[in-house]
């Protein structure tokens, strides 16, 4: 049984590898703390808190240039 806190590949992971993307883009296109091991897990489908969460969609529409929300990058709401 997947364990509540793994919840698979997110869209986030496949909007970053049709971008030819790494985390290490988001890290840096970050104006906030965001570290690697962030994006990975988000990436991974990792439950992230809102705050991650928010951080991780700022930092992926600096990257890109777009105005994803993170119902477009994420297939779950994050924990409060």
């Amino acid at each position: 049984m997947k364990n509540e806190r793994e919840l698979g590949a997110q869209p986030i992971a496949r909007f970053l590898a049709e971008r030819g993307l790494k985390p290490h883009d988001l890290v840096e296109a970050s104006a906030e703390q965001l570290t690697h091991k962030m994006v990975a897990r988000a990436a991974k489908g990792r439950r992230l808190t809102s705050n991650t969460m928010g951080k991780v969609v700022r930092a992926f529409n600096a990257a890109t240039g777009e105005s994803r929300t993170a119902e477009e990058l994420f297939d779950y709401r994050p924990v409060k």
